[in-house]
Protein backbone atom coordinates (compact mmCIF):
# COMPACT_ATOMS: atom_id res chain seq x y z
CA UNK A 1 0.00 0.00 0.00
CA UNK A 2 1.53 3.68 -1.21
CA UNK A 3 0.32 5.76 1.16
CA UNK A 4 0.62 9.81 0.18
CA UNK A 5 1.17 12.90 2.69
CA UNK A 6 -2.40 13.15 2.60
CA UNK A 7 -3.26 9.94 4.06
CA UNK A 8 -1.40 10.48 7.60
CA UNK A 9 -2.79 13.99 8.05
CA UNK A 10 -4.84 13.91 11.73
CA UNK A 11 -8.31 15.92 11.36
CA UNK A 12 -9.03 18.29 14.56
CA UNK A 13 -11.72 19.84 15.50
CA UNK A 14 -10.69 23.86 14.94
CA UNK A 15 -8.33 26.47 16.41
CA UNK A 16 -6.72 25.99 19.80
CA UNK A 17 -7.64 28.92 21.61
CA UNK A 18 -6.77 28.19 25.40
CA UNK A 19 -3.41 28.50 26.44
CA UNK A 20 -2.07 24.94 27.56
CA UNK A 21 -1.91 24.73 31.77
CA UNK A 22 1.00 22.66 31.93
CA UNK A 23 3.54 25.60 32.27
CA UNK A 24 1.95 26.87 35.06
CA UNK A 25 1.49 23.36 36.31
CA UNK A 26 5.03 22.21 36.25
CA UNK A 27 6.81 25.68 37.00
CA UNK A 28 7.49 24.43 40.61
CA UNK A 29 9.32 21.38 39.23
CA UNK A 30 11.82 24.04 37.59
CA UNK A 31 11.40 22.43 34.62
CA UNK A 32 9.32 23.44 31.48
CA UNK A 33 7.33 21.07 29.11
CA UNK A 34 8.63 19.97 26.26
CA UNK A 35 6.15 21.33 23.64
CA UNK A 36 5.56 20.04 20.20
CA UNK A 37 6.06 22.24 16.95
CA UNK A 38 2.48 22.42 15.22
CA UNK A 39 4.89 21.81 12.09
CA UNK A 40 6.77 18.91 13.73
CA UNK A 41 6.28 15.34 11.92
CA UNK A 42 8.05 12.26 12.14
CA UNK A 43 8.79 10.01 8.99
CA UNK A 44 6.70 7.19 7.72
CA UNK A 45 9.82 5.81 6.24
CA UNK A 46 13.48 6.76 7.59
CA UNK A 47 15.99 5.73 5.60
CA UNK A 48 17.07 7.86 2.44
CA UNK A 49 16.69 4.80 0.02
CA UNK A 50 13.33 4.38 1.10
CA UNK A 51 12.52 8.13 0.64
CA UNK A 52 13.96 8.32 -2.74
CA UNK A 53 11.64 5.37 -3.77
CA UNK A 54 8.65 8.07 -2.93
CA UNK A 55 10.41 10.39 -5.76
CA UNK A 56 9.65 13.15 -2.72
CA UNK A 57 11.74 15.76 -1.23
CA UNK A 58 11.63 14.67 2.59
CA UNK A 59 9.24 17.54 3.28
CA UNK A 60 6.70 16.32 1.07
CA UNK A 61 7.31 12.77 1.86
CA UNK A 62 4.36 10.47 4.08
CA UNK A 63 4.96 11.14 7.60
CA UNK A 64 2.75 11.33 10.73
CA UNK A 65 2.45 14.08 13.48
CA UNK A 66 4.45 14.51 16.60
CA UNK A 67 2.36 12.82 19.29
CA UNK A 68 3.10 15.35 22.57
CA UNK A 69 1.91 19.11 24.41
CA UNK A 70 1.06 21.72 22.35
CA UNK A 71 1.22 25.36 23.72
CA UNK A 72 -2.20 25.49 22.65
CA UNK A 73 -4.99 23.62 23.19
CA UNK A 74 -8.48 23.08 22.07
CA UNK A 75 -10.68 22.77 24.73
CA UNK A 76 -10.86 24.89 27.97
CA UNK A 77 -10.28 22.08 30.57
CA UNK A 78 -12.64 23.49 33.57
CA UNK A 79 -15.06 22.71 31.10
CA UNK A 80 -14.23 19.25 30.02
CA UNK A 81 -15.75 16.01 31.22
CA UNK A 82 -13.89 12.92 29.36
CA UNK A 83 -14.50 9.30 29.33
CA UNK A 84 -12.62 6.29 29.43
CA UNK A 85 -13.77 2.76 28.10
CA UNK A 86 -11.74 -0.70 27.61
CA UNK A 87 -12.65 -3.02 24.63
CA UNK A 88 -11.96 -6.68 23.91
CA UNK A 89 -9.60 -9.50 25.53
CA UNK A 90 -7.44 -8.77 28.66
CA UNK A 91 -4.14 -7.48 28.05
CA UNK A 92 -1.03 -6.55 30.40
CA UNK A 93 -0.87 -2.89 31.20
CA UNK A 94 -4.50 -1.92 30.87
CA UNK A 95 -5.15 -0.77 34.50
CA UNK A 96 -1.43 1.27 34.17
CA UNK A 97 -3.39 3.23 30.65
CA UNK A 98 -6.06 4.08 33.10
CA UNK A 99 -4.20 5.45 35.55
CA UNK A 100 -1.96 7.42 33.48
CA UNK A 101 -5.18 9.08 31.66
CA UNK A 102 -6.15 10.23 34.71
CA UNK A 103 -3.42 11.53 36.36
CA UNK A 104 -2.51 13.86 33.28
CA UNK A 105 -6.09 15.06 32.88
CA UNK A 106 -6.96 15.31 36.60
CA UNK A 107 -3.37 16.58 37.83
CA UNK A 108 -1.74 18.48 34.66
CA UNK A 109 -4.84 19.39 32.61
CA UNK A 110 -6.94 20.01 35.75
CA UNK A 111 -9.97 18.19 34.15
CA UNK A 112 -12.50 18.03 36.92
CA UNK A 113 -14.86 15.11 35.57
CA UNK A 114 -13.44 11.54 34.41
CA UNK A 115 -15.96 9.14 33.83
CA UNK A 116 -15.18 5.25 33.55
CA UNK A 117 -17.83 3.50 31.74
CA UNK A 118 -18.22 0.18 32.40
CA UNK A 119 -18.28 -3.45 31.07
CA UNK A 120 -16.74 -2.48 27.72
CA UNK A 121 -18.76 -0.53 24.78
CA UNK A 122 -21.55 -1.77 26.05
CA UNK A 123 -21.50 0.63 28.81
CA UNK A 124 -22.07 3.27 26.75
CA UNK A 125 -25.73 1.97 25.44
CA UNK A 126 -29.26 3.36 26.27
CA UNK A 127 -29.56 0.42 28.58
CA UNK A 128 -25.98 1.38 30.39
CA UNK A 129 -24.77 4.47 30.00
CA UNK A 130 -25.51 5.18 33.84
CA UNK A 131 -23.17 2.38 34.94
CA UNK A 132 -20.13 4.36 35.41
CA UNK A 133 -17.67 4.71 37.69
CA UNK A 134 -16.17 8.34 38.67
CA UNK A 135 -12.37 8.04 38.29
CA UNK A 136 -9.95 10.01 40.42
CA UNK A 137 -6.77 9.90 41.58
CA UNK A 138 -7.06 8.25 44.55
CA UNK A 139 -9.10 6.08 42.70
CA UNK A 140 -6.36 5.17 40.32
CA UNK A 141 -3.33 5.35 42.61
CA UNK A 142 -2.75 1.42 43.18
CA UNK A 143 -4.29 -0.24 40.21
CA UNK A 144 -1.06 -0.42 38.12
CA UNK A 145 -0.16 -3.31 40.15
CA UNK A 146 -2.90 -5.81 39.38
CA UNK A 147 -3.78 -7.38 36.24
CA UNK A 148 -7.15 -6.43 34.32
CA UNK A 149 -9.20 -3.52 34.05
CA UNK A 150 -10.98 -1.62 36.81
CA UNK A 151 -13.39 -0.69 34.21
CA UNK A 152 -14.17 -4.09 32.85
CA UNK A 153 -14.99 -5.15 29.18
CA UNK A 154 -16.90 -7.02 26.71
CA UNK A 155 -16.89 -7.78 22.93
CA UNK A 156 -19.59 -6.61 20.72
CA UNK A 157 -21.09 -4.19 17.50
CA UNK A 158 -22.77 -1.72 19.27
CA UNK A 159 -24.35 1.10 17.81
CA UNK A 160 -22.54 4.21 16.98
CA UNK A 161 -25.32 6.82 17.40
CA UNK A 162 -26.32 5.01 20.61
CA UNK A 163 -23.11 5.26 21.79
CA UNK A 164 -22.86 9.01 20.89
CA UNK A 165 -25.81 9.93 22.65
CA UNK A 166 -24.44 8.32 25.70
CA UNK A 167 -21.62 10.63 25.33
CA UNK A 168 -24.00 13.81 24.45
CA UNK A 169 -26.39 13.09 27.97
CA UNK A 170 -23.70 12.43 30.05
CA UNK A 171 -21.70 15.74 28.87
CA UNK A 172 -18.57 13.89 27.36
CA UNK A 173 -16.40 16.54 25.28
CA UNK A 174 -13.30 13.63 24.82
CA UNK A 175 -13.33 9.85 25.00
CA UNK A 176 -10.48 7.63 25.05
CA UNK A 177 -11.12 4.26 23.63
CA UNK A 178 -8.44 1.04 24.48
CA UNK A 179 -8.80 -1.69 22.38
CA UNK A 180 -7.79 -3.81 19.27
CA UNK A 181 -8.97 -4.18 16.24
CA UNK A 182 -12.42 -4.42 17.06
CA UNK A 183 -12.00 -0.99 19.70
CA UNK A 184 -10.29 0.65 16.64
CA UNK A 185 -13.45 -0.20 14.59
CA UNK A 186 -15.34 1.41 17.36
CA UNK A 187 -13.41 4.16 17.85
CA UNK A 188 -13.60 4.85 14.23
CA UNK A 189 -17.38 4.49 14.05
CA UNK A 190 -18.00 6.74 17.09
CA UNK A 191 -16.02 9.45 15.83
CA UNK A 192 -17.86 9.42 12.66
CA UNK A 193 -20.76 9.69 14.32
CA UNK A 194 -20.27 12.80 16.10
CA UNK A 195 -18.52 13.94 12.66
CA UNK A 196 -22.15 13.65 10.82
CA UNK A 197 -23.53 15.26 13.47
CA UNK A 198 -21.33 18.24 13.81
CA UNK A 199 -20.54 17.25 17.32
CA UNK A 200 -17.37 18.99 19.42
CA UNK A 201 -16.44 15.52 20.69
CA UNK A 202 -12.74 14.10 20.46
CA UNK A 203 -11.96 10.47 19.96
CA UNK A 204 -8.21 9.15 20.73
CA UNK A 205 -7.79 5.57 20.76
CA UNK A 206 -5.47 3.89 22.63
CA UNK A 207 -4.13 0.86 20.67
CA UNK A 208 -3.96 -2.32 22.66
CA UNK A 209 -3.41 -6.05 20.93
CA UNK A 210 -1.62 -8.73 23.12
CA UNK A 211 -0.79 -10.36 19.45
CA UNK A 212 0.78 -7.36 18.56
CA UNK A 213 -0.98 -7.41 14.59
CA UNK A 214 -1.99 -3.72 14.74
CA UNK A 215 -0.16 -1.24 11.88
CA UNK A 216 1.84 1.30 12.51
CA UNK A 217 3.12 0.94 16.08
CA UNK A 218 6.14 -0.53 16.97
CA UNK A 219 5.33 -2.95 19.55
CA UNK A 220 1.33 -3.08 20.94
CA UNK A 221 1.65 -2.26 25.19
CA UNK A 222 1.79 -5.64 27.16
CA UNK A 223 3.52 -7.45 24.18
CA UNK A 224 6.66 -7.51 26.19
CA UNK A 225 4.79 -8.80 29.34
CA UNK A 226 2.70 -11.42 27.51
CA UNK A 227 5.64 -13.17 25.95
CA UNK A 228 7.59 -13.40 29.28
CA UNK A 229 5.70 -15.01 30.85
CA UNK A 230 4.87 -16.91 27.89
CA UNK A 231 8.95 -17.92 28.39
CA UNK A 232 7.91 -19.75 31.72
CA UNK A 233 5.60 -21.81 30.88
CA UNK A 234 7.22 -22.97 27.76
CA UNK A 235 10.66 -23.60 30.27
CA UNK A 236 8.65 -25.67 32.40
CA UNK A 237 6.99 -27.83 29.70
CA UNK A 238 10.17 -28.65 28.27
CA UNK A 239 11.30 -29.82 31.52
CA UNK A 240 8.12 -31.77 32.22
CA UNK A 241 8.73 -33.59 28.32
CA UNK A 242 12.58 -33.85 29.04
CA UNK A 243 11.91 -35.96 32.22
CA UNK A 244 9.57 -38.16 30.47
CA UNK A 245 9.45 -41.55 28.11
CA UNK A 246 9.19 -40.08 24.89
CA UNK A 247 8.11 -36.89 26.16
CA UNK A 248 5.86 -34.48 23.66
CA UNK A 249 5.33 -30.53 25.16
CA UNK A 250 3.13 -28.35 23.29
CA UNK A 251 2.47 -25.02 24.42
CA UNK A 252 -0.43 -22.76 23.08
CA UNK A 253 -0.22 -19.05 22.88
CA UNK A 254 -2.16 -16.38 21.85
CA UNK A 255 -1.65 -15.32 18.18
CA UNK A 256 -5.29 -15.66 16.06
CA UNK A 257 -3.52 -13.62 12.76
CA UNK A 258 0.03 -13.23 14.24
CA UNK A 259 2.51 -15.58 15.46
CA UNK A 260 4.61 -12.82 17.63
CA UNK A 261 4.21 -14.16 21.60
CA UNK A 262 4.93 -17.74 20.22
CA UNK A 263 7.99 -16.90 18.04
CA UNK A 264 9.26 -14.22 20.90
CA UNK A 265 8.53 -16.45 23.66
CA UNK A 266 10.62 -19.58 22.28
CA UNK A 267 13.29 -17.16 21.16
CA UNK A 268 13.54 -16.38 24.68
CA UNK A 269 12.79 -19.53 26.13
CA UNK A 270 15.94 -21.09 23.61
CA UNK A 271 14.00 -24.78 24.08
CA UNK A 272 11.63 -25.03 21.75
CA UNK A 273 12.32 -27.75 18.82
CA UNK A 274 9.71 -26.31 16.62
CA UNK A 275 7.39 -23.19 16.18
CA UNK A 276 3.72 -23.06 14.19
CA UNK A 277 2.68 -19.56 13.52
CA UNK A 278 -0.16 -18.06 11.55
CA UNK A 279 2.01 -16.85 8.52
CA UNK A 280 3.88 -20.15 7.51
CA UNK A 281 1.42 -23.10 6.45
CA UNK A 282 2.69 -26.38 7.29
CA UNK A 283 1.69 -29.80 6.37
CA UNK A 284 1.12 -32.90 8.87
CA UNK A 285 1.98 -35.87 6.87
CA UNK A 286 4.27 -36.98 4.68
CA UNK A 287 7.72 -37.57 4.59
CA UNK A 288 9.04 -33.79 5.15
CA UNK A 289 5.80 -33.56 7.44
CA UNK A 290 5.48 -32.15 10.94
CA UNK A 291 4.73 -36.22 12.32
CA UNK A 292 7.69 -37.34 10.70
CA UNK A 293 10.04 -34.58 12.37
CA UNK A 294 8.50 -34.72 15.48
CA UNK A 295 9.40 -38.58 15.66
CA UNK A 296 12.75 -37.69 14.27
CA UNK A 297 13.22 -35.33 17.48
CA UNK A 298 11.88 -38.05 20.12
CA UNK A 299 14.10 -40.82 18.49
CA UNK A 300 17.21 -38.39 18.51
CA UNK A 301 16.79 -36.29 21.37
CA UNK A 302 13.94 -38.27 23.48
CA UNK A 303 11.98 -35.45 23.90
CA UNK A 304 10.14 -32.53 22.04
CA UNK A 305 8.72 -29.08 22.36
CA UNK A 306 6.66 -27.47 20.27
CA UNK A 307 5.12 -24.09 20.92
CA UNK A 308 1.84 -23.28 18.79
CA UNK A 309 0.50 -19.95 17.99
CA UNK A 310 -3.39 -20.60 18.56
CA UNK A 311 -4.11 -19.34 14.58
CA UNK A 312 -1.57 -21.36 13.09
CA UNK A 313 -2.67 -24.61 10.95
CA UNK A 314 -6.36 -23.38 10.20
CA UNK A 315 -6.09 -24.40 6.83
CA UNK A 316 -5.84 -28.05 8.04
CA UNK A 317 -8.93 -28.36 10.02
CA UNK A 318 -10.67 -27.02 7.34
CA UNK A 319 -9.07 -28.81 4.51
CA UNK A 320 -9.81 -32.18 6.43
CA UNK A 321 -13.51 -31.26 7.71
CA UNK A 322 -13.05 -32.10 11.32
CA UNK A 323 -16.15 -30.74 13.02
CA UNK A 324 -15.25 -31.23 16.16
CA UNK A 325 -11.71 -28.72 16.18
CA UNK A 326 -13.47 -26.29 13.59
CA UNK A 327 -14.29 -23.27 14.72
CA UNK A 328 -18.17 -21.93 14.77
CA UNK A 329 -19.33 -18.55 13.46
CA UNK A 330 -17.99 -15.32 14.99
CA UNK A 331 -17.89 -14.21 17.93
CA UNK A 332 -19.34 -10.49 19.38
CA UNK A 333 -16.50 -8.83 17.84
CA UNK A 334 -17.17 -10.26 14.60
CA UNK A 335 -13.59 -12.24 14.26
CA UNK A 336 -14.04 -15.97 13.37
CA UNK A 337 -13.80 -18.29 15.63
CA UNK A 338 -10.77 -20.49 15.57
CA UNK A 339 -10.55 -23.95 15.30
CA UNK A 340 -8.63 -25.86 17.79
CA UNK A 341 -5.38 -26.92 16.19
CA UNK A 342 -4.01 -27.98 19.73
CA UNK A 343 -6.20 -30.99 20.41
CA UNK A 344 -5.89 -32.02 16.95
CA UNK A 345 -1.75 -31.87 17.29
CA UNK A 346 -2.40 -33.63 20.31
CA UNK A 347 -4.23 -36.22 18.95
CA UNK A 348 -2.51 -36.82 15.52
CA UNK A 349 1.45 -37.04 17.72
CA UNK A 350 -0.06 -39.33 20.08
CA UNK A 351 -1.62 -41.58 17.11
CA UNK A 352 1.22 -41.17 14.73
CA UNK A 353 4.36 -41.94 18.02
CA UNK A 354 1.87 -44.93 19.33
CA UNK A 355 2.07 -46.28 15.97
CA UNK A 356 5.79 -46.28 14.87
CA UNK A 357 6.98 -47.76 18.93
CA UNK A 358 7.51 -44.44 20.42
CA UNK A 359 4.34 -44.31 22.71
CA UNK A 360 4.41 -40.45 24.21
CA UNK A 361 4.16 -38.85 27.29
CA UNK A 362 2.01 -35.79 26.39
CA UNK A 363 2.06 -32.49 28.29
CA UNK A 364 -0.42 -29.80 26.62
CA UNK A 365 -0.68 -26.77 28.61
CA UNK A 366 -3.03 -23.39 26.91
CA UNK A 367 -2.44 -20.61 29.51
CA UNK A 368 -3.55 -17.73 27.58
CA UNK A 369 -5.80 -16.67 30.51
CA UNK A 370 -3.11 -17.00 32.89
CA UNK A 371 -0.88 -14.46 30.31
CA UNK A 372 -3.47 -12.27 29.66
CA UNK A 373 -4.43 -11.30 33.40
CA UNK A 374 -0.63 -10.09 34.44
CA UNK A 375 -0.15 -7.11 35.95
CA UNK A 376 2.06 -4.92 33.36
CA UNK A 377 6.21 -5.18 33.39
CA UNK A 378 8.50 -2.13 34.39
CA UNK A 379 8.89 -2.11 30.44
CA UNK A 380 5.33 -1.73 29.75
CA UNK A 381 4.20 0.36 32.82
CA UNK A 382 6.43 3.01 31.60
CA UNK A 383 5.16 2.42 28.00
CA UNK A 384 1.77 2.56 28.94
CA UNK A 385 2.24 5.37 31.28
CA UNK A 386 3.73 7.59 27.81
CA UNK A 387 0.76 6.49 25.63
CA UNK A 388 -1.94 7.53 28.47
CA UNK A 389 0.07 11.06 28.32
CA UNK A 390 0.08 11.37 24.62
CA UNK A 391 -3.51 10.42 24.47
CA UNK A 392 -4.08 13.16 26.85
CA UNK A 393 -2.06 15.55 25.15
CA UNK A 394 -3.87 14.77 21.34
CA UNK A 395 -7.57 15.04 22.84
CA UNK A 396 -6.77 18.90 24.59
CA UNK A 397 -5.20 19.84 22.03
CA UNK A 398 -8.35 18.88 19.81
CA UNK A 399 -7.23 15.93 17.42
CA UNK A 400 -9.65 13.32 17.07
CA UNK A 401 -10.40 10.00 14.84
CA UNK A 402 -7.14 9.17 15.60
CA UNK A 403 -4.77 6.95 17.75
CA UNK A 404 -1.48 7.57 19.57
CA UNK A 405 1.41 5.02 18.61
CA UNK A 406 5.14 4.69 19.05
CA UNK A 407 6.89 4.48 15.61
CA UNK A 408 10.39 4.51 14.98
CA UNK A 409 11.01 5.13 18.77
CA UNK A 410 8.91 8.28 18.60
CA UNK A 411 5.16 9.19 19.93
CA UNK A 412 3.01 9.73 16.87
CA UNK A 413 -0.55 10.15 16.00
CA UNK A 414 -2.28 7.99 13.55
CA UNK A 415 -5.39 8.39 11.42
CA UNK A 416 -7.60 5.67 12.81
CA UNK A 417 -8.72 4.63 9.22
CA UNK A 418 -4.86 3.35 9.37
CA UNK A 419 -4.96 1.35 12.41
CA UNK A 420 -7.57 -1.33 10.85
CA UNK A 421 -6.20 -0.48 7.55
CA UNK A 422 -3.99 -4.27 7.57
CA UNK A 423 -2.39 -6.36 10.48
CA UNK A 424 1.21 -6.67 11.21
CA UNK A 425 2.31 -10.00 10.81
CA UNK A 426 5.68 -12.48 10.58
CA UNK A 427 7.54 -11.63 7.28
CA UNK A 428 7.83 -15.58 6.48
CA UNK A 429 11.29 -13.94 4.68
CA UNK A 430 12.38 -11.54 7.30
CA UNK A 431 15.05 -11.70 9.88
CA UNK A 432 12.92 -12.28 12.59
CA UNK A 433 11.32 -15.41 11.67
CA UNK A 434 15.30 -16.46 10.71
CA UNK A 435 16.26 -16.18 14.23
CA UNK A 436 13.41 -18.72 14.92
CA UNK A 437 14.49 -20.60 12.11
CA UNK A 438 18.35 -20.59 13.27
CA UNK A 439 16.84 -20.87 17.10
CA UNK A 440 15.13 -23.73 16.65
CA UNK A 441 16.85 -25.66 13.72
CA UNK A 442 13.24 -26.66 12.31
CA UNK A 443 12.95 -26.72 8.51
CA UNK A 444 11.83 -23.94 6.80
CA UNK A 445 8.80 -25.87 5.95
CA UNK A 446 6.84 -28.82 6.93
CA UNK A 447 5.78 -30.12 3.81
CA UNK A 448 5.71 -29.06 0.62
CA UNK A 449 6.87 -25.97 0.11
CA UNK A 450 4.01 -22.84 -0.17
CA UNK A 451 4.22 -19.19 -1.25
CA UNK A 452 4.12 -16.86 1.56
CA UNK A 453 2.81 -13.07 1.00
CA UNK A 454 5.37 -11.32 2.18
CA UNK A 455 4.03 -8.42 4.88
CA UNK A 456 5.37 -4.59 3.92
CA UNK A 457 5.62 -3.81 7.59
CA UNK A 458 6.70 -5.91 10.38
CA UNK A 459 7.48 -5.88 13.94
CA UNK A 460 11.27 -7.45 13.89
Amino acid sequence: MTLQLGDLRVRDLGECRYESPLSEMLSTKQTSPHYVSEGDRVLLEDTVSMLSEHGLPALDAPSFEAAGPRRKIYFNPAEVIAGVVTCGGLCPGLNNVIRGLVQELAVHYGVKQILGFRNGLLGLTASHRHDTEELTVERVRDIHNIGGTILGSSRGGQDADEMVDSLVLRGVKVLFVIGGDGGMRAATAISEAVRARGLDIAVIAIPKTIDNDLPFTDQSFGFQSAFARATEFISAVEIEAAGSVNGVGIVKLMGRHSGFIASYAALAANVADIVLVPEIPFALSGEEGLLTYVEQQVRTKGHVVIVLAEGAGQDILDEEGLPQHNGRGTDASGNVKLGNIGELLKERITTHLTAVGLTPTMRYIDPSYAIRSVAANPHDSVYCLRLAHAAVHAAMAGRTAAAVARWRRRFVHVPLSLMTSRRNEIDPNGDMWMSVLETTNQPAEFGPARDHAKVSIGFC
